[in-house]
Parts: C-alpha cells; structure tokens; sequence
C-alpha cells in the first residue's frame, strides 16, 4: 500500500513513516506539512491513501481534502489528529473522507489505513460514538432551525453510515452529481464551509503558552512545535469528568 504522510510536526510524520513501514505492507511515498504540498503531492503521486492532519498552517487538512476530492472523487483521504472537535469530524465525514481517528488511538492506524484500502469508511472509537447524535438525533440538533430538509437529512443519515456518495445516489435513486450538491447545500446551511478559515492558529511562545494554558489543558512541546491539548481528548469523557466535580 502506497501513502503520503501529511502533518506539520515534522517528527511525528517522521515518526509514522518509521512504524508503518516497518510493518513491511506500507511503502511511504512522501511526507509533507501543509495543506498546499498535500495537494501538489497527490496530483504527482496518486497515492493508496492520504494521510492527514487537520489543524496545520496555511491551508488546513479539511480544505486541502475538499480540493483533492473535486478533483478526484475516488481518493481515500484518512484523517489523524489529535481534535475531537464536532466541526471537524462534520466536515469531513460529509465531504467524503474514508476516515478519521485520533493520534492517541495509535494503535488502531495501521488496521484503520487496511480498512480505507479495502474501500470502507473508519473512524476511531471516540469519533464512531458521535456520529449518530451529530448527524442523525433530531432531539440533539435542530435540522429545522438550520433549514435541513427531509431528503437532506436522508443524505446525512446515508453519509454518517458510511456510504459513498456513489452508493447514496444508487440508494436514493439520485445522480452522484444530485448528492454532491446536496451535500454543498448541507455544508452551507450548517455554516461549515468557512467554519475552520474564522479562526486562525495562533503562534504562542512557550512563556505565552504557559500562561494561556487552561487547568484542563497540557503543553505538547518538541523540537518544531509547541502546542496546547485538553487533558482529556474526548468531549464526552471531559463532560463527565466534569459532572463529578
């Protein structure tokens, strides 16, 4: 299986490129650290699968994988990271990715890029057990308040169970083309579009960061990048830890 490797931090990728392919089935292509040489590299290499990070500068994951995928539809772009956050797990599952799983999953990466090769959708544990309420539990989110008609939300329903856009159209007697309009529609209404171009990453100093740091929050230092994470990666298990308080 032929990959590329796309994230800002350079020792990670490097460290990625090291065990997957020491599992003798992965060959790394090429590594990059933005969303630019994300999309330069797939045009050239046209790899298996895409690894990627989201948050990253200049161009993020999500808007580079939005440009590759109209490009070309069939690519299998896998996102790794370390956010849960609901936008961006939204945005990528309605724009087509084959998947996304966080970094501290690490174990699941290797069976998780077999299962995007083998044409099927995957996401990690914290992300699958969201999917349903951000996608389909009406007393959770209000399509009507968003002007979510029925045959969108049908198209969210078949989106968050995994199917592609081809297997959507078949199943709902539509064209591809039909269901990704829909889908553009979708992304507008929810204001996702733009949603993570609003607000910018912000380059602390290791002085700055400790004195923004959050008493939930760690500091992630190495030698490319200083950065800031909950304690807690997942929102549901952070919402409990803090109904015990």
């Amino acid at each position: 299986m032929n990959i590329v490797i796309i994230d800002d931090d350079k020792l990670v990728a490097v460290s990625l490129k090291t065990i997957l392919e020491s599992t003798g089935s992965v060959n790394v292509l090429a590594m990059g650290s933005c969303g630019e040489e994300a999309l330069e590299l797939y045009s050239l290499l046209k790899p298996d699968v895409l690894l990627m990070d989201i948050r990253m500068n200049g161009m993020s994951g999500i808007e580079a994988g939005e440009k590759i995928l109209a490009g070309y539809p069939d690519a299998r772009i896998l996102y790794l990271t370390t956010f849960s956050d609901d936008e961006y797990i939204i945005k990528a599952v309605l724009m087509g990715a084959k998947g996304y799983i966080l970094k501290q999953d690490f174990e699941s990466i290797c069976p998780a890029l077999e299962t995007v090769m083998n044409g099927q959708t995957v996401f990690g544990s914290d992300v699958a057990s969201k999917l349903p309420e951000l996608l389909t539990n009406h007393s959770s989110f209000d399509f009507d308040h968003y002007g979510i008609v029925e045959k969108e939300q049908e198209i969210i329903e078949q989106v968050a169970k995994g199917l592609s856009n081809k297997e959507i159209a078949s199943l709902l007697y539509l064209s591809e083309g039909t269901v990704r309009n829909y889908i553009s529609t979708i992304l507008e209404k929810l204001s996702l579009r733009d949603a993570l171009r609003l607000v910018p990453p912000r380059n602390l100093s290791l002085e700055d960061s400790l004195e923004f740091l959050a008493d939930d929050e760690l500091l992630e230092v190495t030698p490319k990048s200083i950065r800031i994470r909950k304690r807690i990666l997942s929102n549901s298990q952070r919402a409990k830890e803090r109904a015990k308080m």
